[in-house]
Protein backbone atom coordinates (compact mmCIF):
# COMPACT_ATOMS: atom_id res chain seq x y z
CA UNK A 1 0.00 0.00 0.00
CA UNK A 2 2.76 2.61 0.62
CA UNK A 3 4.52 1.93 -2.37
CA UNK A 4 1.53 2.33 -4.32
CA UNK A 5 1.11 6.17 -2.14
CA UNK A 6 4.39 6.75 -2.96
CA UNK A 7 4.15 6.61 -6.67
CA UNK A 8 0.50 8.65 -6.46
CA UNK A 9 0.39 12.08 -8.57
CA UNK A 10 0.60 13.58 -4.77
CA UNK A 11 3.22 16.37 -4.29
CA UNK A 12 6.05 15.77 -1.66
CA UNK A 13 3.82 18.16 1.24
CA UNK A 14 1.17 15.83 0.98
CA UNK A 15 3.51 13.07 0.82
CA UNK A 16 5.15 14.17 4.13
CA UNK A 17 1.79 14.74 5.89
CA UNK A 18 0.25 11.32 5.18
CA UNK A 19 3.40 9.28 5.85
CA UNK A 20 3.65 11.02 9.03
CA UNK A 21 -0.03 10.26 9.89
CA UNK A 22 0.89 6.24 8.65
CA UNK A 23 3.85 6.27 11.22
CA UNK A 24 1.34 7.38 13.97
CA UNK A 25 -1.25 4.59 13.11
CA UNK A 26 0.46 1.95 12.83
CA UNK A 27 1.78 1.33 16.53
CA UNK A 28 -1.79 1.48 17.56
CA UNK A 29 -3.35 -0.77 15.03
CA UNK A 30 -0.44 -3.03 15.89
CA UNK A 31 -1.19 -3.72 19.68
CA UNK A 32 -4.32 -4.81 18.78
CA UNK A 33 -3.85 -7.40 15.54
CA UNK A 34 -3.38 -10.85 17.24
CA UNK A 35 -1.93 -11.85 13.60
CA UNK A 36 1.08 -9.14 13.84
CA UNK A 37 4.29 -10.33 12.54
CA UNK A 38 6.70 -12.07 15.06
CA UNK A 39 10.07 -10.52 13.21
CA UNK A 40 12.89 -10.83 16.05
CA UNK A 41 10.57 -11.91 18.81
CA UNK A 42 11.29 -15.07 20.52
CA UNK A 43 8.56 -16.95 22.89
CA UNK A 44 7.52 -20.32 24.32
CA UNK A 45 4.27 -21.51 22.86
CA UNK A 46 3.73 -24.60 24.51
CA UNK A 47 1.26 -27.52 25.40
CA UNK A 48 1.41 -30.37 27.96
CA UNK A 49 1.08 -33.63 25.89
CA UNK A 50 -0.86 -36.75 28.56
CA UNK A 51 -1.30 -40.21 28.42
CA UNK A 52 -4.29 -39.63 30.02
CA UNK A 53 -7.77 -38.55 28.05
CA UNK A 54 -5.44 -38.73 25.27
CA UNK A 55 -4.66 -41.12 22.41
CA UNK A 56 -1.50 -38.64 21.11
CA UNK A 57 1.36 -41.68 22.55
CA UNK A 58 -0.64 -44.71 21.93
CA UNK A 59 0.96 -45.28 18.68
CA UNK A 60 4.16 -43.82 16.32
CA UNK A 61 1.66 -42.58 13.67
CA UNK A 62 -0.60 -40.80 16.70
CA UNK A 63 3.11 -39.06 17.91
CA UNK A 64 3.71 -38.16 14.43
CA UNK A 65 0.22 -36.71 14.05
CA UNK A 66 0.30 -35.03 16.89
CA UNK A 67 3.52 -33.10 15.96
CA UNK A 68 2.01 -32.16 12.83
CA UNK A 69 -0.81 -30.37 14.09
CA UNK A 70 1.56 -28.58 16.86
CA UNK A 71 3.52 -27.36 14.10
CA UNK A 72 0.87 -26.72 11.98
CA UNK A 73 -0.39 -24.25 14.33
CA UNK A 74 2.26 -22.39 15.23
CA UNK A 75 3.74 -24.55 18.61
CA UNK A 76 7.32 -24.58 19.03
CA UNK A 77 7.39 -26.94 22.18
CA UNK A 78 5.66 -29.97 24.11
CA UNK A 79 6.08 -31.20 27.37
CA UNK A 80 5.71 -34.67 27.18
CA UNK A 81 4.74 -36.75 30.24
CA UNK A 82 7.40 -39.67 31.41
CA UNK A 83 6.22 -40.20 35.26
CA UNK A 84 2.38 -41.18 35.63
CA UNK A 85 1.14 -43.64 38.17
CA UNK A 86 4.63 -45.15 39.59
CA UNK A 87 5.33 -46.13 35.82
CA UNK A 88 7.41 -44.31 33.59
CA UNK A 89 6.64 -44.19 29.45
CA UNK A 90 9.86 -44.72 28.21
CA UNK A 91 11.79 -48.05 29.43
CA UNK A 92 13.45 -47.12 32.97
CA UNK A 93 16.20 -49.01 34.81
CA UNK A 94 15.37 -47.65 38.10
CA UNK A 95 11.76 -48.18 37.44
CA UNK A 96 12.33 -52.04 36.85
CA UNK A 97 14.85 -52.55 39.56
CA UNK A 98 12.36 -51.38 41.89
CA UNK A 99 8.38 -52.56 40.54
CA UNK A 100 9.71 -55.09 38.40
CA UNK A 101 7.87 -52.67 35.57
CA UNK A 102 10.17 -51.04 33.30
CA UNK A 103 7.30 -49.28 31.48
CA UNK A 104 3.91 -48.62 31.55
CA UNK A 105 2.49 -52.06 30.77
CA UNK A 106 0.36 -50.40 27.62
CA UNK A 107 3.66 -48.90 26.36
CA UNK A 108 5.51 -52.38 26.66
CA UNK A 109 7.66 -52.93 23.48
CA UNK A 110 7.54 -49.40 22.62
CA UNK A 111 9.72 -46.13 23.97
CA UNK A 112 7.23 -43.29 23.50
CA UNK A 113 9.49 -40.64 24.67
CA UNK A 114 12.26 -41.59 22.17
CA UNK A 115 9.35 -41.43 19.39
CA UNK A 116 8.47 -38.22 20.24
CA UNK A 117 11.74 -36.92 20.42
CA UNK A 118 12.38 -37.95 16.44
CA UNK A 119 9.50 -36.79 15.35
CA UNK A 120 9.21 -33.45 17.09
CA UNK A 121 12.89 -32.52 16.15
CA UNK A 122 12.12 -33.07 12.62
CA UNK A 123 10.19 -29.79 13.10
CA UNK A 124 12.34 -27.84 15.17
CA UNK A 125 9.57 -28.61 18.20
CA UNK A 126 11.52 -28.74 21.40
CA UNK A 127 10.75 -31.47 23.64
CA UNK A 128 10.46 -31.89 27.47
CA UNK A 129 10.28 -34.80 29.52
CA UNK A 130 7.75 -33.60 32.30
CA UNK A 131 8.05 -35.81 35.54
CA UNK A 132 4.54 -35.47 36.42
CA UNK A 133 3.83 -37.69 39.15
CA UNK A 134 6.58 -36.25 41.14
CA UNK A 135 6.85 -37.11 45.01
CA UNK A 136 3.16 -38.78 44.47
CA UNK A 137 2.94 -42.53 44.78
CA UNK A 138 -0.59 -42.88 43.63
CA UNK A 139 -3.68 -41.73 42.59
CA UNK A 140 -7.06 -43.49 44.28
CA UNK A 141 -5.49 -45.82 46.32
CA UNK A 142 -5.07 -46.08 49.95
CA UNK A 143 -2.60 -48.51 50.10
CA UNK A 144 -0.33 -45.49 48.34
CA UNK A 145 0.27 -48.45 45.35
CA UNK A 146 3.02 -50.26 44.40
CA UNK A 147 5.59 -47.83 45.61
CA UNK A 148 4.61 -47.71 48.99
CA UNK A 149 4.14 -51.55 48.92
CA UNK A 150 7.56 -51.99 48.21
CA UNK A 151 8.99 -49.58 50.42
CA UNK A 152 6.65 -49.12 53.36
CA UNK A 153 9.03 -46.44 55.15
CA UNK A 154 8.84 -44.01 52.12
CA UNK A 155 5.55 -43.28 52.69
CA UNK A 156 4.52 -39.24 53.95
CA UNK A 157 2.19 -39.41 57.15
CA UNK A 158 -0.80 -36.67 58.55
CA UNK A 159 -1.11 -36.26 61.68
CA UNK A 160 -3.23 -39.29 62.27
CA UNK A 161 -0.83 -41.60 61.00
CA UNK A 162 -1.99 -42.06 57.92
CA UNK A 163 -0.66 -41.92 54.22
CA UNK A 164 -0.81 -37.91 53.48
CA UNK A 165 -3.58 -37.76 51.37
CA UNK A 166 -5.09 -34.60 49.41
CA UNK A 167 -7.44 -34.50 46.05
CA UNK A 168 -7.23 -38.51 46.33
CA UNK A 169 -3.53 -38.91 45.79
CA UNK A 170 -0.87 -40.06 47.58
CA UNK A 171 2.34 -39.30 48.62
CA UNK A 172 5.74 -40.32 49.49
CA UNK A 173 7.85 -38.46 52.15
CA UNK A 174 9.79 -36.10 49.87
CA UNK A 175 12.37 -34.99 52.81
CA UNK A 176 12.97 -38.82 52.82
CA UNK A 177 17.01 -39.22 51.21
CA UNK A 178 15.68 -42.39 49.72
CA UNK A 179 12.73 -41.14 48.43
CA UNK A 180 15.09 -38.38 46.89
CA UNK A 181 17.12 -40.42 45.32
CA UNK A 182 14.82 -41.77 43.61
CA UNK A 183 13.40 -39.48 41.72
CA UNK A 184 16.38 -37.55 41.25
CA UNK A 185 17.36 -40.88 39.39
CA UNK A 186 14.22 -41.47 37.22
CA UNK A 187 15.39 -37.71 36.34
CA UNK A 188 18.69 -38.51 35.51
CA UNK A 189 18.17 -41.41 33.81
CA UNK A 190 16.37 -39.01 30.96
CA UNK A 191 18.87 -36.85 31.14
CA UNK A 192 21.28 -38.85 30.73
CA UNK A 193 19.59 -41.44 27.89
CA UNK A 194 17.86 -38.65 26.33
CA UNK A 195 18.27 -35.62 23.53
CA UNK A 196 15.84 -34.05 25.65
CA UNK A 197 15.85 -30.32 25.79
CA UNK A 198 14.88 -29.85 29.00
CA UNK A 199 12.84 -31.39 32.33
CA UNK A 200 9.84 -30.17 34.12
CA UNK A 201 8.54 -30.74 37.45
CA UNK A 202 4.96 -29.90 38.32
CA UNK A 203 2.40 -29.00 40.77
CA UNK A 204 3.90 -32.30 42.76
CA UNK A 205 7.92 -32.13 42.33
CA UNK A 206 9.21 -30.89 44.10
CA UNK A 207 6.53 -30.59 46.35
CA UNK A 208 3.88 -32.03 49.45
CA UNK A 209 0.55 -31.69 50.74
CA UNK A 210 0.74 -29.29 53.92
CA UNK A 211 -0.92 -32.29 55.90
CA UNK A 212 2.12 -34.03 55.14
CA UNK A 213 5.22 -33.85 57.45
CA UNK A 214 4.54 -36.04 60.64
CA UNK A 215 5.94 -39.82 59.50
CA UNK A 216 8.93 -40.82 61.91
CA UNK A 217 11.68 -39.33 59.85
CA UNK A 218 10.75 -35.68 59.09
CA UNK A 219 9.42 -35.33 63.03
CA UNK A 220 12.95 -36.15 64.52
CA UNK A 221 14.63 -34.29 61.59
CA UNK A 222 12.73 -31.48 63.27
CA UNK A 223 13.08 -31.80 66.03
CA UNK A 224 17.21 -32.10 65.75
CA UNK A 225 17.25 -29.12 64.29
CA UNK A 226 15.03 -27.23 66.70
CA UNK A 227 16.35 -28.49 70.30
CA UNK A 228 14.09 -31.29 70.99
CA UNK A 229 10.95 -29.65 70.34
CA UNK A 230 8.08 -31.56 67.82
CA UNK A 231 6.79 -30.06 65.07
CA UNK A 232 3.51 -27.68 65.16
CA UNK A 233 0.13 -29.43 65.04
CA UNK A 234 -0.92 -26.68 63.36
CA UNK A 235 -0.35 -28.07 59.59
CA UNK A 236 -0.28 -24.27 57.87
CA UNK A 237 1.69 -22.69 61.20
CA UNK A 238 3.98 -20.23 59.12
CA UNK A 239 7.36 -21.56 60.78
CA UNK A 240 6.69 -25.15 59.94
CA UNK A 241 5.05 -24.59 56.37
CA UNK A 242 8.84 -22.31 55.72
CA UNK A 243 10.67 -25.41 57.07
CA UNK A 244 9.54 -27.98 54.87
CA UNK A 245 9.38 -25.44 51.64
CA UNK A 246 13.26 -25.07 52.83
CA UNK A 247 13.94 -28.50 52.82
CA UNK A 248 12.17 -28.59 49.17
CA UNK A 249 14.33 -25.98 47.91
CA UNK A 250 17.14 -27.51 49.02
CA UNK A 251 16.33 -30.94 47.08
CA UNK A 252 15.69 -29.03 43.76
CA UNK A 253 19.02 -27.27 44.24
CA UNK A 254 20.51 -30.27 44.30
CA UNK A 255 18.83 -31.94 41.69
CA UNK A 256 19.48 -29.04 39.18
CA UNK A 257 23.27 -29.12 39.99
CA UNK A 258 23.45 -32.57 39.35
CA UNK A 259 21.81 -32.05 35.78
CA UNK A 260 24.34 -29.07 34.95
CA UNK A 261 27.02 -31.44 35.33
CA UNK A 262 25.50 -33.91 33.34
CA UNK A 263 24.52 -31.53 30.60
CA UNK A 264 25.37 -28.32 31.40
CA UNK A 265 22.79 -26.62 28.69
CA UNK A 266 20.15 -28.74 29.74
CA UNK A 267 16.86 -26.20 30.29
CA UNK A 268 15.32 -26.75 33.65
CA UNK A 269 11.72 -25.90 33.87
CA UNK A 270 9.04 -25.80 36.80
CA UNK A 271 4.86 -25.29 36.42
CA UNK A 272 3.46 -24.80 40.01
CA UNK A 273 0.59 -23.48 41.27
CA UNK A 274 0.18 -19.80 41.67
CA UNK A 275 1.94 -18.41 44.56
CA UNK A 276 1.31 -18.03 47.68
CA UNK A 277 -1.33 -20.52 46.89
CA UNK A 278 1.44 -23.12 46.23
CA UNK A 279 3.41 -22.84 49.32
CA UNK A 280 0.63 -22.64 51.63
CA UNK A 281 -0.69 -25.77 50.32
CA UNK A 282 1.72 -27.90 48.71
CA UNK A 283 5.14 -26.71 49.76
CA UNK A 284 6.53 -25.00 46.82
CA UNK A 285 8.13 -21.31 47.29
CA UNK A 286 8.64 -21.02 43.88
CA UNK A 287 10.08 -16.87 44.02
CA UNK A 288 12.54 -18.67 46.23
CA UNK A 289 13.26 -21.03 43.36
CA UNK A 290 13.98 -18.43 40.74
CA UNK A 291 15.61 -16.06 43.34
CA UNK A 292 18.11 -19.43 43.78
CA UNK A 293 18.48 -18.92 39.99
CA UNK A 294 17.38 -23.16 40.12
CA UNK A 295 14.86 -22.75 37.31
CA UNK A 296 15.58 -21.24 33.40
CA UNK A 297 11.76 -21.59 32.33
CA UNK A 298 8.86 -20.86 34.91
CA UNK A 299 5.25 -21.50 33.90
CA UNK A 300 3.06 -20.75 36.75
CA UNK A 301 -0.59 -22.84 36.07
CA UNK A 302 -2.82 -19.30 36.11
CA UNK A 303 -5.33 -21.52 35.32
CA UNK A 304 -8.82 -19.82 35.46
CA UNK A 305 -11.74 -19.88 33.60
CA UNK A 306 -12.64 -15.33 33.46
CA UNK A 307 -10.28 -13.30 32.56
CA UNK A 308 -10.68 -10.72 35.21
CA UNK A 309 -9.02 -13.53 37.41
CA UNK A 310 -6.33 -14.55 35.03
CA UNK A 311 -5.40 -10.51 35.10
CA UNK A 312 -5.50 -10.17 39.18
CA UNK A 313 -2.69 -13.42 38.77
CA UNK A 314 -0.82 -12.34 35.92
CA UNK A 315 -0.51 -8.94 37.49
CA UNK A 316 0.75 -10.08 40.56
CA UNK A 317 3.28 -12.85 39.15
CA UNK A 318 4.66 -9.54 37.21
CA UNK A 319 4.88 -6.97 39.33
CA UNK A 320 5.17 -9.16 42.93
CA UNK A 321 7.01 -12.43 42.40
CA UNK A 322 9.27 -12.29 39.85
CA UNK A 323 11.72 -9.90 40.52
CA UNK A 324 14.96 -9.85 38.08
CA UNK A 325 14.19 -13.49 36.98
CA UNK A 326 14.85 -13.06 33.18
CA UNK A 327 11.68 -12.27 31.62
CA UNK A 328 12.17 -14.67 28.41
CA UNK A 329 12.28 -17.24 30.76
CA UNK A 330 8.37 -16.98 32.00
CA UNK A 331 5.22 -17.84 30.58
CA UNK A 332 1.92 -18.65 31.59
CA UNK A 333 0.21 -21.83 31.90
CA UNK A 334 -3.46 -21.39 30.35
CA UNK A 335 -6.08 -24.28 30.75
CA UNK A 336 -7.79 -25.36 27.03
CA UNK A 337 -9.00 -27.86 28.42
CA UNK A 338 -10.42 -30.61 31.48
CA UNK A 339 -13.11 -32.64 31.67
CA UNK A 340 -15.81 -31.21 29.84
CA UNK A 341 -14.85 -27.85 29.93
CA UNK A 342 -13.00 -26.47 26.75
CA UNK A 343 -12.07 -22.67 26.81
CA UNK A 344 -14.02 -20.22 24.43
CA UNK A 345 -12.19 -18.56 22.10
CA UNK A 346 -13.43 -15.08 23.55
CA UNK A 347 -11.48 -16.11 26.80
CA UNK A 348 -8.01 -16.86 25.09
CA UNK A 349 -8.07 -13.79 22.99
CA UNK A 350 -8.56 -11.65 25.67
CA UNK A 351 -5.42 -13.45 27.98
CA UNK A 352 -3.38 -13.84 24.49
CA UNK A 353 -3.93 -9.90 23.86
CA UNK A 354 -3.04 -9.45 27.79
CA UNK A 355 -0.04 -11.47 27.50
CA UNK A 356 1.20 -9.25 24.48
CA UNK A 357 0.46 -6.03 26.24
CA UNK A 358 2.99 -6.88 29.09
CA UNK A 359 5.49 -8.79 26.19
CA UNK A 360 4.98 -11.85 27.10
CA UNK A 361 5.69 -13.85 23.52
CA UNK A 362 4.07 -17.10 24.15
CA UNK A 363 1.79 -19.27 26.13
CA UNK A 364 1.76 -22.99 27.78
CA UNK A 365 -1.67 -24.82 27.41
CA UNK A 366 -2.73 -27.34 29.39
CA UNK A 367 -3.37 -30.17 27.28
CA UNK A 368 -2.71 -31.04 23.74
CA UNK A 369 -6.15 -32.36 22.91
CA UNK A 370 -8.13 -28.65 23.14
CA UNK A 371 -6.06 -27.38 20.71
CA UNK A 372 -8.14 -29.76 18.08
CA UNK A 373 -11.02 -27.83 19.14
CA UNK A 374 -9.63 -24.51 18.26
CA UNK A 375 -7.37 -25.13 14.78
CA UNK A 376 -8.63 -21.91 13.23
CA UNK A 377 -8.44 -19.76 16.09
CA UNK A 378 -4.42 -20.73 16.60
CA UNK A 379 -4.16 -20.60 12.81
CA UNK A 380 -5.03 -17.18 13.18
CA UNK A 381 -3.08 -15.92 16.56
CA UNK A 382 0.11 -18.13 15.44
CA UNK A 383 0.32 -17.97 11.64
CA UNK A 384 4.42 -17.63 11.66
CA UNK A 385 6.69 -19.40 13.63
CA UNK A 386 8.26 -18.35 16.44
CA UNK A 387 12.23 -19.11 17.40
CA UNK A 388 11.90 -20.85 21.29
CA UNK A 389 13.97 -17.80 22.81
CA UNK A 390 17.61 -18.15 24.57
CA UNK A 391 17.43 -19.22 28.23
CA UNK A 392 20.63 -18.87 29.82
CA UNK A 393 21.26 -21.45 32.92
CA UNK A 394 20.10 -19.53 35.82
CA UNK A 395 22.28 -21.44 38.57
CA UNK A 396 24.14 -19.32 40.78
CA UNK A 397 27.26 -20.16 41.87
Amino acid sequence: MVSRLLSSQLNNTLCVVFLSALLLLTPSCASVQPTQKSVGKTGVRGVWLTNVASDALYSRENIKEAVELCHELGFNTIFVVTLNKAHTLYPSEVMKGLTGHAIMPEFAGRDPLQELLEEAHKKNIKVFAWFEFGFAASMGDSTGGILLQKKPHWASKDKTGNITTKNDFQWMNSFHPEVQAFVKSLVLEVVQKYDVDGIQGDDRLPALPTNGGYDDYTVNLYKSEHSGKAPPAQEKDYEWVKWRSGKLNLFLKDLVTTIRKEKPHMIVSMAPSIYPWSEENYLQDWPAWLNMGLVDLVIPQVYRYDFAPYQREMDKILEQQLGTFNPQGFYPGVLLQVDQYTAPDSLLTQIIDYNRGRGIQGEVYFFYEGIKKHKEFFKRMYPEPLPFPSLKNQVKK
